[in-house]
């Protein structure tokens, strides 16, 4: 944690820490260190222990949704004899599907218990995209500064490759053509010499502080060498620079940022789409139970709770593996510069004094390759002499030393340029730059998109363990096909001879009834009191 507050605009989050805190046990339930150390057995141990948990959580769920099947199938079926006696008093007072009582408000509560699981089902969808989105954002900036990185180093090789092929075609070239004229003035051929050793120097001094330069960047200095001038340097963009991936797939040695950046695009595709594909799954099989229900279609519901099965397997599955990830993530992000600077990955090549100057970037520091350039500057400054020396005084003696004390000129002042690039390029600030803004997209936008979604597996186990438990008792509320068949049979008899005869007879029961009142003795008479039918009852939810 040291290490990481040297570094500007970084610090770990709030989330990052709390992660990092949890407790690390491995399989022997024995306390380990949370130093990330992702090569090592023992710290692979207590990535497996806090996987682990959402297995034991999915043992738990299955037991749950068992429970239950057993409760729906063997502890109902006592119930029918007796729900068969009370069938026919709730016919009497049942209105619109024949539900009243206790069966009624049966179906009403599993019915609501499915629509409140599929909901929140919905619910954990949403944070699923969102985390979804936000895991890519962070991957994409990761990515992005890994090419921008990289773009940078492409450059510093670049710009040294081509000063020390100018420098060296300049040796072999007109500074020998020189010599050859200079032969028999002493003055004139030292100062040619002097630029002959002072190129030579500055060619080895570039050389040393060259950052590891693969076979096609040698290959291409060695191009430029045999050529007869120079060409500009133009380095290509990040977004279409090359980078070479070694065959079998493996970790090229050098570590190359444009490596890295290609396969994590690669990967995070993968997981992108994964996500997608499982996020669609969980939202086809919560519309489809909502339909299943409305339209009460057993066949559907059954397809759908097969696919709630699967549905609920992959919740618990890429829960364990999210919450693996989530730790890890937190235990790099708290202390990125130890891992980097200590991993034989990133190491290999270069040294640690000059990874620790770009990675913290302190103003404390000086560059590693301060005094290199330096003597490079003073070399170039006395070659820029030296020419202008021959310039004044050689030429009016030996004129066809013209052509290639010209050439040597041109040569040099492309290289000044080329070194003024390369200092600007070595210095800190943009590669420090482009380390942090990784650091961003991966621990901050990555970390919570990776949380986000950890939250949308839990939630979608908790709501499809859930609808495996109510979906059993939601088809077996609905009507039979037998059931179905006698209420097509009823609502198929004539309804104007059913009406007429049903007005018949309340108009024959109203005249029974009020015939005492008509044969009543006397002028006037008023009929009793008598209360009217009593209303139906509606079933009570």
């Amino acid at each position: 944690m040291n290490a990481m507050t040297t570094v500007p605009s970084y610090t770990p989050s709030l989330w990052v820490r709390l992660c990092h805190a949890l407790p690390r046990l491995d399989l022997t339930m024995e306390m380990k260190d949370n130093v990330f150390v992702p090569d090592s057995w023992e710290y692979q141990q207590t990535l497996l222990v806090l996987s682990s948990l959402s297995a034991i959580a999915l043992v738990i769920s299955l037991l749950v949704v068992l429970s239950f099947l057993i409760h729906y199938c063997c502890c109902h079926r006592g119930d029918r004899s007796e729900g068969s006696e009370e069938e026919e008093e709730d016919e009497d007072a049942s209105t619109g599907h024949g539900y009243s009582g206790k069966k009624g408000r049966g179906i009403c509560c599993v019915t609501w218990v499915a629509v409140a699981s599929v909901t929140l089902c919905c619910v954990a969808i949403g944070i699923g995209f969102y985390g979804n989105s936000e895991a890519n954002d962070g991957m994409y900036q990761l990515t992005s500064s890994l090419l921008t990185a990289n773009y940078t180093l492409a450059s510093i090789d670049l710009l040294i490759s081509d000063t020390v092929s100018g420098l060296q075609l300049s040796v072999s070239g007109p500074l020998t053509s020189m010599e050859e004229l200079f032969t028999g003035s002493k003055p004139f051929l030292a100062s040619t010499r002097n630029c002959r050793r002072l190129s030579e120097n500055v060619i080895n001094l570039l050389s040393s502080i060259s950052m590891v330069r693969s076979s096609a960047d040698a290959g291409l200095a060695n191009d430029s060498v045999g050529g007869a001038s120079i060409t500009p340097l133009t380095p290509v963009p990040p977004s279409v620079a090359p980078t070479v991936v070694p065959a079998g797939g493996l970790m090229p040695s050098p570590f190359s940022p444009g490596w890295a950046a290609n396969t994590l695009m690669v990967n995070e595709d993968y997981r992108w789409l994964s996500y997608v594909l499982l996020l669609l799954l969980d939202l086809i099989v919560c519309l489809f139970i909502l339909l299943g229900l409305a339209k009460q279609a057993r066949w559907l519901l059954i397809l759908m709770t097969v696919l709630a099965w699967l549905a609920l397997f992959l919740s618990w599955g890429s829960l364990g593996l999210e919450t693996a990830t989530v730790v890890a993530l937190s235990d790099f992000c708290s202390d990125t510069n130890t891992f980097v600077v200590n991993s034989t990955h990133f190491n290999t090549g270069t040294s640690s004094d000059v990874l620790d100057y770009y990675l913290t970037c302190s103003r404390r520091m000086n560059s590693p390759f301060q005094q290199l350039l330096t003597q490079s500057q003073r070399a170039l400054s006395n070659i820029h002499t030296h020419l202008s020396s021959l310039d004044r005084n050689a030429l009016t003696q030996f004129p066809k030393a013209e052509k290639s004390l010209r050439e040597v000129q041109q040569i040099l002042n492309s290289t000044e340029g080329n070194f003024h690039q390369l200092v600007a390029l070595l210095n800190c600030r943009g590669l420090n730059k482009d380390y942090i803004d990784s650091l961003k997209g991966l621990c901050y936008d990555g970390m919570e998109g990776l949380l986000y979604l950890s939250l949308y597996s839990f939630l979608s186990a908790l709501a499809f363990t859930a609808i495996l438990c109510s979906l059993p008792g939601a088809w077996r509320s609905f009507p039979s096909e037998s059931e179905e068949y006698e209420d097509s049979d009823s609502e198929s008899e004539d309804p104007f001879t059913s009406h007429q005869a049903r007005r018949q007879t309340a108009s024959g029961s109203q005249r029974g009834a009020m015939a005492p009142f008509y044969n009543y003795p006397g002028a006037g008479w008023t009929p009793p009191f008598s209360s009217a039918p009593p209303l139906p009852t509606l079933p009570a939810c």
